[in-house]
């Protein structure tokens, strides 16, 4: 709380010492002569035709409180004066305080007398005067000029409004009562003169502006996110005090302003839990912060700066409902509606009437409780009187005013199962400067977009998620991820298949959430459900010993769910969080003996930011790196990719914004100076070329200080690529590939000559590509042939050392505190998860990598960002197709999907097996879709997409099991009734020739598939058994043949449980039983 403080920073100093503060005597003479005009021109509208202007200014409080005394005294000199009467008369000007204020305001009597030709007269009080005979030549001097003035009776204004307080503000009151003046109010008077701000008073506004939305921004934000993710007990008025410590202590979130300056407008204010009060008079219970599933968390804060206020409030959502998420959005509408009516010319009320018309016009049902304001003015005085932006207020707007905008839904009932979370309320609250041309919000630093204060933890579905490796590690024993086949049992694969469909069961719910939030305005559609943002200073993988996972043998392991690597070291498994890490690399010598590389994080080395880490454990002893041999490069490849992969998606993760601006500012490039040598890169072809009909030459790459700069010796063809355009970096070295190629994929479009492009690419042939014809075939043991060859490898190992160089030099420069921000790599695509197909007109080997899905040596280039997928759909599964397709439909509906066409059906259990360890829901079909209708009746009616259950409408095994009692039988394969039954057997026939095919015995086949031709899946099992019972002599190779083959017909010609009447059945299973 800050009631052990005045309300106003400068109170005491101003009484004290008086060498300590000057008064600013040009503000005091351009607002001494604003005063007496305004009162000259609105006497008789706005200060009750006073005579006399008299302000008396109470003792020091320790309460939080506004007073127009206190904030003329302000106005005027710069500072508040306590215990002190003011009198303004026309030719006169009465100062009643004590000697050391008299010495202070000593110099202001010339200043006064330029200005409105007034008198200065100081009325110096003792400390045991009770200022009584001061009072009465006060008095005797307003009777005075009033008699001049010719008025019996004296109109003397006062702000009647204000109770006096202490001794001389009492007697002075009851002195005023008895002195036979005819009293006048004039708190509208100065309300009007504060109302509107000059330039050093909009200064001091967005000063403590600034200071409130970075608290806002850069402590409370991430305090609630820390403790959300780490799921702590904090009270709410635990979180007050800690807001209010950094309030008065801008340093620490960065914020140039003295302390002295500074102070809170009222003690912070932090609710959830159901009880809510929307109120600046409210206060933050002892009740613990709540965060669970459909809670509403409301912060309010307001800082000053020079005793002039500023405010801002912002309401998160945690994992929202379809209401909570409406309600919001409306509000933020509406805030936004009565902002923009703050113009001048327009009324006070415009404002709410804006606000109120958006609420009843999208959600009619919430009008009754929204608030009855959308705010105040604010300055010297939280509320300033007469600026209420009520419907009712007609009062004109002008420049120069400011205004908190604080609008909110007050007591909203939503059905949640929680008592805590039926009732919610939300708050917006913004300080607003009235300009000409448009309001200026200068508390913007602080976002209110849903995607911002919209939070998704889903702590239930992470643990199912988290537990699945587990399972996953249990079932193959040993063996890691690969996109190879290997020969498994039946039961392993059906296992493996199981755990994939369960996974993207799970996945397909979330997709389906976020896709429900995104349509509906929730939640950014950006999110990947992967928890709050973590600080850099609080890497903590494991709170305690007992949670690190069972050691089970000293190997490397990679904890997705704590984001650590446990690295055996001296016979224990140490964790490290995957945040430490600065790089991993692995590669292998000529006795393929493997080993990998993990450096570290550590303080003192070059590039290395100072976190909250360094600095804490500045004593302690750091490890710089770490090695470790082994004979299994597979396992050493694999850990590699999941560090690389798992460091990517934290710092993602920690990101402030899931995505840049989609429009970057080309920046100049910035060339290297004398002492920082560019990195250089030589002999390199551009893709795409310059244009011209000369001869192509070409060109070197360098990499300057904030860009890369690609040129040849024509000065007419250069290319500059900033860094902060570039999105993705790719490095792929020439493996079964003619080149050696680093490839940018930008964020915005740049020129290459005349061509418009965002991906450049740079590259080396390591070999020729023409080979000389004629002459007969060169023995393999020819001395010139292997020299040859010879030459061929040294250059491509010379080619491929240079651009690793050059690769590993610009990681180091992206790793610097600047670029840390863009977070930049290169990234080298992994060939043995790639497959080929038909992304544009031509066939072509598609690579995956840690962040995308590229091919870098075709064009038209393609590279995914995977981030940016919604779903993958395969096409063109289950048909006995040699080939399938694939469909990406982006989470940005109004781009067009990408299909990948002809991708060879081997390739099938691969790709989904990455998509799956990707976290990307994919589903399968038999016929190619045609999307852009689909996409525009989803963006066309979203709801309705939503009701019908989102994308599982692609779910081929859901409409497969819908209804049960099917009386289907294998004749089902029939297109229709009329097709001829020539037409069935040529389908039969191909059928048997799959089943041939797999099973490499062609006679039993074709005899099998005959006589089971028409048979209903009981049929072939009875027959099985049979015929196991009367073959029981054969081998058990043999039996294992027939137990497939009966599975695979089994599978192919399983009765359609949702058609009855004999339509066309689906046969989802025929395919993936073929590439087990």
């Amino acid at each position: 709380m800050a009631d052990h403080r005045n309300s106003n920073s400068k109170t005491g100093k101003a009484s004290g010492a008086t060498s300590a503060y000057a008064i600013n005597l040009d503000n005091f003479s351009k607002r001494l002569k604003t005063l007496y005009s305004h009162w000259s021109g609105h006497n008789d509208d706005l200060w009750g035709a006073s005579e006399v202007l008299a302000v008396a200014t109470p003792p020091p409080s320790e309460d939080l409180r506004y007073l127009k005394s206190s904030a003329l005294n302000v106005w005027l000199v710069g500072y508040e004066f306590p215990d002190t009467i003011m009198v303004f008369m026309k030719k006169q000007i009465h100062f009643l305080c004590s000697q050391k204020k008299a010495s202070l305001l000593e110099v202001v009597k010339n200043s006064a007398k330029e200005v409105v030709g007034a008198e200065v007269i100081m009325h110096v009080k003792g400390k045991n005067d009770d200022g009584t005979a001061l009072m009465d030549s006060i008095f005797r001097a307003v009777r005075a000029q009033s008699k001049l003035d010719g008025h019996d009776t004296p109109v003397f204004g006062h702000i009647a409004r204000e109770a006096p307080e202490g001794n001389l503000l009492e007697t002075w009151d009851e002195k005023l009562k008895n002195a036979n003046f005819q009293l006048s109010d004039i708190t509208n008077g100065f309300s009007d003169l504060f109302a509107v701000k000059d330039n050093a008073e909009i200064t001091n506004v967005k000063k403590a502006a600034y200071l409130t939305s970075s608290v806002m921004k850069h402590f409370v934000v991430p305090k609630l996110e820390k403790v959300i993710d780490e799921e702590k007990k904090v009270s709410h008025s635990s979180l007050m005090d800690d807001t209010e410590k950094v309030i008065l202590e801008p340093a620490k979130v960065k914020v140039k302003l003295k302390a002295e300056n500074v102070d809170i407008c009222y003690p912070p204010i932090f609710q959830s839990g159901g009880e809510f009060d929307l109120k600046p008079t409210a206060s933050s219970n002892d009740e613990n912060l709540y965060y669970d599933s459909t809670s509403v968390i409301i912060c309010a804060i307001g800082s000053r700066y020079n005793s002039y206020c500023s405010n801002v409030a912002r309401t998160f959502l945690i994992d929202a409902n379809g209401m909570q998420s409406k309600a919001y959005e409306v509000l933020l509408k509406a805030h936004d509606a009565a902002i923009n009516a703050l113009k001048p010319g327009n009324k006070a009320g415009a404002a709410y009437q804006a606000a109120l018309s958006i609420v009843e016009k999208d959600a009619p049902e919430l009008a009754a409780n929204l608030t009855k304001s959308a705010g105040t003015g604010i300055g010297l005085e939280f509320r300033e009187s007469g600026l209420s932006l009520n419907g009712k207020n007609d009062r004109v707007l002008k420049a120069g005013m400011v205004f908190n905008v604080s609008l909110g839904f007050q007591n909203l009932l939503t059905e949640t199962k929680n008592p805590k979370t039926q009732k919610f309320s939300a708050l917006l609250a913004d300080t607003v400067i009235v300009r000409e041309t448009s309001p200026e919000v200068v508390t913007s630093l602080s976002s209110k977009a849903v995607k911002d204060v919209a939070y998704s933890f889903n702590e239930d579905d992470d643990e199912e998620e988290e537990e699945r490796p587990k399972v996953k590690a249990e079932a193959n024993g040993a063996e890691a991820l690969s996109s190879k086949a290997t020969l498994r049992s039946v039961n392993q694969e059906m296992s493996k298949e199981e755990l994939r469909r369960q996974h993207q069961a799970e996945l397909a719910r979330q997709k389906n959430e976020e896709t429900a939030r995104r349509l509906a305005g929730g939640g950014s559609g950006m999110a990947d459900n992967r928890g709050s943002l973590k600080l850099s200073g609080d890497l903590i993988a494991y709170k305690n010993v007992n949670d690190l996972p069972p050691p089970r043998d000293l190997m490397i392991q990679v904890d997705q769910k704590n984001e650590a690597i446990l690295l055996p070291i001296y016979g224990n498994m140490v964790p490290f969080h995957v945040a430490t890490v600065k790089s991993v690399s692995s590669q292998q010598d000529t006795n393929r003996t493997c080993y990998i590389r993990i450096i570290f994080n550590i303080p003192g080395t070059p590039f290395t930011p100072h976190d909250t880490n360094t600095l804490k454990f500045q004593g302690s002893i750091y490890m710089k790196e770490v090695s470790f041999r082994s004979k299994d490069p597979r396992h050493i490849s694999e850990v590699v990719q999941l560090i690389k992969t798992l460091r990517r998606q934290v710092a993602s993760r920690e990101s402030e914004k899931a995505e840049r601006a989609t429009l970057v500012t080309q920046e100049k490039l910035q060339l290297a100076g004398a002492k920082f040598k560019p990195i250089r890169l030589s002999d390199l072809w551009i893709r795409p070329p310059f244009g011209g009909r000369g001869r192509k030459l070409t060109g070197t790459l360098e990499a300057h200080t904030n860009g890369f700069r690609y040129s040849t010796s024509r000065p007419d063809e250069r290319v500059d690529i900033m860094f902060g355009n570039v999105k993705h970096a790719f490095f792929q070295p020439a493996e079964k590939e003619m080149i050696t190629l680093l490839h940018f994929h930008l964020h915005n479009h740049i020129m290459v000559g005349n061509k418009k492009t965002k991906d450049v690419q740079f590259y080396i042939e390591v070999m020729d590509v023409v080979q000389t014809l004629g002459g007969g075939k060169r023995s393999a043991y020819d001395p010139d042939e292997i020299e040859e060859e010879q030459r061929e490898r040294d250059r491509k190992n010379k080619i491929s050392m240079d651009f690793q160089n050059f690769v590993n030099r610009v990681n180091d420069l992206w790793g610097q505190p600047q670029f840390k921000a863009l977070d930049l790599e290169f990234d080298q695509p992994l060939r043995e998860l790639g497959f080929h197909g038909v992304p544009h007109k031509a066939s072509a080997f598609i690579v995956p990598t840690s962040s995308c899905l590229v091919e870098l040596i075709e064009t038209p280039f393609v590279v995914i960002t995977l981030s940016e997928i919604e779903i993958v759909n395969l096409e063109r599964v289950g048909l006995g197709q040699k080939n399938f397709d694939m469909t990406i439909v982006f989470k940005d509906f109004k781009r067009d999907v990408l299909r990948i066409d002809s991708i060879p059906s081997t390739s099938l259990d691969g790709i989904k097996e990455w998509l799956d360890t990707t976290d990307l829901k994919y589903y399968e079909s038999r016929l190619n879709l045609n999307w852009r209708p689909i996409l525009k009746t989803i963006t066309d009616d979203p709801e309705k997409f939503i009701e019908d259950g989102g994308w599982e409408f692609l779910n081929m095994e859901a409409s497969d099991s819908d209804s049960e009692n099917s009386q289907e039988s294998d004749q089902g394969y029939e297109p229709s009734d009329v097709q001829s039954d020539s037409v069935s057997e040529e389908e039969a026939d191909d059928s048997e020739s799959l089943v041939e095919s797999e099973d490499d015995e062609e006679e039993d086949s074709e005899e099998d598939s005959e006589e089971d031709e028409g048979k209903t899946w009981e049929e072939l099992e009875r027959e099985a058994s049979n015929a196991d019972r009367e073959k029981g002599d054969e081998s058990d190779s043999e039996e294992e043949r027939k137990r497939r083959k009966m599975k695979a017909f089994g599978k192919a010609r399983a009765p359609d449980k949702r058609n009855p009447g004999g339509s066309l059945p689906k046969r989802a299973k025929l395919r993936i039983h073929f590439h087990c």
